[in-house]
Formats: C-alpha cells, structure tokens, sequence
C-alpha cells in the first residue's frame, strides 16, 4: 500500500501529489481514498495526530477482547467475524469458521435441491425478515452481489407496515409454498421480526406451505427465538453472536446466509473485509486509511459533526449503501453523552442518492446553497463488458464523466468532497468498502470520546413505543362496555396527565374500525364522544 505525502518526488508519485495531494492507495486490494479536497492540510492533520495514539490502543484493545458496550457487558468482536483466529479464544475461533461451513452448506444445498420444501419441490424464493442492520446488511448483499439469474430472489419484511406486508405476500401469492422464510432477531424479541413471523407464517400455511420445512432462525443461541425453532423443528438455526451488533452484522450470518443464497462468493467478501482491516490496523496515522477518513471527518465537522456526510456511490448496485451508512454512523456517532458524562449531543447526520441521477437532484444546493456537508463519492473504475457503445456513445463514459464533472464543480465552489475508487466491484471489494467505513466509525468515536457500541437512544425509542403498546392495552380494556366515553372522562379514568396519547391511539383505532367508532371533531378533541361496538 502507499501513501502520497507532500514531499513525493518525480514520476508517477508526483504526478497523483499533483492532481490528488493526500491519497492512500492499496494495489492489492484495488483501492484509493483520495482526501486531497477536504480540509485536511499538512497543518491540521500535524494537530490531530496526537488524538490518534489513543484511538489506535483503543481498537487493539477492542480487538483483543474488551468490554466495549459496559451498558451490557458486551465485547464488539464483528472483527473476528473474518479473522477467527484473533478471537480472545480458541472455542470462539472454531465456532466462527464452524459457522462459516454451515452456512456455505446450506446455501449450496438449497440451490441444488438437496434442501427442499416438498419432495419433488425446489426453492424459489426467499423471504428475509429482519430490522435495521439485520435488514439493511441483507438489502445490501443482494442489491451490490446478486447477477440476474443467479440464486433466489429476494422479497423483505424489513417494516410493519401492514401494506408493505400485504404487498409482499400478494406478490409471492402461491409461490409461499417453495419460499424459505429467514426470521433474524438476536435476541429473539424484538417485536417486528416477530410480528413478521406471524404473517408470513399464517400466509405461508394458508398457501399449504410447511413452516417447519421452511423456515430459518438467525438468532443467539438460546433466545426466544432460538428455543422456538428447536422445539417446532425449523429447517436450521444459525448464530448471531452475543458480542456481535446488527449494525455491524454483514459479516456474520445476516449478511453470509443471504450471499451465498443469491450465489455470491462469500469467502471473498469475507476475504476483502480481513484486508481491510489488516490495513487499518497499522498504528500510523499516514497509513491507515480509516484513520485517515476519521481524520476528514473530524476537520470537516470541527469535531462537532457540524457538516452532514452525503454519500453519492456511481453505481446502481451502490445504491442503498447511503441508507446503509445511516445506521452504522447515525447510531454509532449520535450521542447525547460522551463517555465521561458530559453532555456533548455528537453525531455525524449522512444522507445520500446514487449517481448520476444526484446530478437531477440535490446537487445545485450542494454547489450553490448552504456550505453544512461534504460529499463522498464512490466511483467503480472497470464496467461490465457486454454493455457495448451504441451511436459513438458509451455509458460508462458519461457515468464517469458526470462524476468527475460533479466533483469538479463542488471543487471549484470549495465545496468539501472525498472519493473512494474500487477498481471493480465484487465481493471481495465490497467486504473492503464496509470494513473500512466500520473501522473509521470506531476511530472517529475515539476521537470524540462517545461509545460507539451502545444505542440508548434506540432503546429509549423501544421502551416509550411499549408503554404505549400497553396504554392501549388499558384503554380498550376500558372501552369494552356500552357507556359513551369522553376524552377527558378517559384520562381521568387511566390517570394520565395529558390526553395527547389518547388521541392518537383512539384516532388510530377508530380509523381502522377497532371496536370503536367517534361522534364529534377531530380536529376539536372536546367534542368527541367514544361507542364501543
């Protein structure tokens, strides 16, 4: 790997120090990061290296098996996901590549209907439901890997939406009978995934598909969940590891199962985060690309995240990566707290579109509207070859023309932007994309002193939706007689200080014929009377 500093003498070197100023390139991997138009000068980048030995002792550290998340006593080991022989011991090492084997074996069977749902039947799609990483992860694989033709196509209850469900279930109709159904959940209680289950369940064997033949649990071993599968008999149960978050799950069986299931090689993407991280865990600031990217991100946000990340990826098969980002910076980053409980409200916000459609959206207020970001690009440089040019016009040169033509433009405005260039995209490189930006999150949290490894603002978010859940519980309960029932009668009744949540839930049931039904106002909440039926 090399990295250009100012002082790169004749030749090739200086020819990139010309054009590019700060660039890490890895020719093994195919790989650039170039940070020649971020803030990131000789002078800023001598201020932060102090910042750096800590961060750096403190990745080693998490490598090595420390308690990362002291909310739940957990390790963060996603790194020993692709190198099972730095876990903190031999038995997690052997039940990582054991996992591995499985999960190859089953995505192999499956598709040689060795695996089926029915004698004589073959699989023919597959159902992923999961939530947050445990969706995103799995949209990324198949929408980045899968070649048309290749594997089983994918379908997601990835929401609660009732419609999304209705529309998924219609669309697979009577092909429930051959879906393979994978529930993820690692603790095994998460309440959509479960909700998920139930319906595709209850539509599964309405279309007189066998559950116990076709459904998958991804879960810890021992959970709810888990204890379910074993006991009705599922078709397997893989591991999701306890000191494994979903937000950086891709490298486990959340994003492994549905790899090899669209035929994707999965020893290569696995391969391609280990290079990665090899490469980001050398203790130099000038060699690391991850420290580097922290090191942008810190200058450009003044340590405060007081510029928005746009991530803008020139490929079509990049397209959800932005989405995919959110939640592995946004909930790593965003923290109300730093470690010393001080209150510092941290966060990196990362929003995003795929190009060249960006040039028909966003990017006029990215040159001329408000300075509050700066843009990653993400260019491929080989194309597929059997899109030949038609009329003297090529498109993979228009594609790249645009996003030179972008980068030039945001450039000439001083506008903030760094690209990431993959020689192609495949497994391999992908596995590299996501470690890297995995590895920088860490860092950039040491630089800021938040825990990267906690969410309590999710699970704040968890618990208000429960003691809602049960509120209605109450209310309903409360309406199941004949009496007419007021607002402010209701609230009196269940001891609340506002009607505010009330209001919603009954508006919510009456609209949906729950029961209940409304004489009066809504947009006048006194005059409401409420009937059971």
């Amino acid at each position: 790997m090399t990295f250009l500093p100012a002082t790169a003498g004749a030749g090739p070197e200086a020819l990139w120090r010309r054009f590019c100023g700060l660039l890490w390139h890895d020719p093994a991997l195919g790989f650039w990061l170039d940070l020649s138009r971020m803030a990131l000068d000789p002078e800023r980048l001598e201020a932060l290296r102090p910042r750096f030995a800590g961060a750096f002792e403190a990745m080693a550290a998490l490598e090595a098996g420390a308690i990362a998340n002291p909310d739940e006593g957990r390790q963060v080991g996603h790194y020993w996901l692709r190198s099972p022989e730095l876990a903190p011991d031999a038995a997690a090492g052997d039940h990582i590549r054991a996992e591995v084997d499985r999960i190859e074996a089953f995505g192999r069977d499956v598709q040689a209907g060795v695996i089926a749902p029915a004698p004589g039947k073959r699989f023919t799609d597959v159902l992923w439901i999961g939530i947050g990483g445990s969706g995103l992860g799995p949209v990324l694989m198949v929408r980045a890997l899968q070649d048309p033709g290749s594997g089983l196509p994918f379908h997601f209850f990835d929401n609660v939406d009732p419609d999304g469900m209705r529309r998924t279930l219609a669309a697979l109709g009577q092909r429930l009978q051959t879906t393979l159904v994978v529930v993820v959940s690692k603790s095994g209680g998460t309440p959509e995934p479960h909700i998920g289950m139930l319906q595709a369940k209850r539509a599964l064997e309405a279309h007189g598909g066998s559950w116990a033949r076709q459904a998958v649990a991804v879960t810890m071993l021992g959970s709810r969940l888990d204890q379910e599968a074993e006991a009705g008999g599922w078709l397997a149960r893989f591991d999701m590891f306890d000191w494994v978050g979903g937000r950086t799950s891709v490298t486990s069986a959340v994003g492994l199962l549905p790899g090899v299931l669209i035929g994707a090689d999965i020893r290569a993407f696995l391969a391609g985060a280990g290079a990665m991280d090899a490469a980001t865990r050398v203790a130099e600031l000038e060699a690391n690309p991850a420290a580097l990217l922290a090191a942008a991100w810190y200058a450009a946000g003044e340590g405060q995240g007081r510029r928005d990340m746009v991530v803008l990826p020139y490929r079509d098969r990049l397209e959800v990566f932005s989405r995919y980002l959110q939640q592995l910076v946004m909930e790593s980053l965003g923290k109300k707290h730093d470690r010393d409980g001080q209150v510092v409200h941290q966060g990196l916000a990362v929003y995003g579109n795929k190009g060249s459609t960006d040039q028909h959206a966003y990017v006029q207020q990215l040159r001329d509207g408000v300075d509050n970001f700066f843009v990653t690009f993400i260019e491929v440089l080989e194309d597929p070859g059997d899109i030949p040019p038609l009329e003297g016009e090529n498109p993979g040169d228009f594609l790249d023309g645009f996003l030179q033509g972008t980068r030039a433009a945001l450039t000439e405005e001083g506008r903030q932007n760094l690209t990431i260039t993959l020689q192609r995209l495949d497994a391999h490189s992908l596995g590299a994309l996501i470690a890297l930006f995995e590895r920088a999150v860490g860092i950039y949290g040491e630089l800021v002193n938040v825990n990267a490894y906690h969410q309590p603002g999710v699970e704040a978010g968890k618990k208000a939706a429960a003691a809602l859940l049960e509120l209605q519980v109450r209310l309903e309960e409360r309406l199941a007689d004949d009496r007419e029932h007021t607002l402010a009668g209701l609230q009196a009744d269940l001891e609340l200080e506002s009607p505010e949540p009330l209001y919603w839930i009954l508006r919510h049931l009456c609209a949906n014929r729950r029961h209940i039904s409304a004489r009066g106002d809504w947009g006048n909440p006194e005059s409401l009377v409420f009937l059971h039926h």
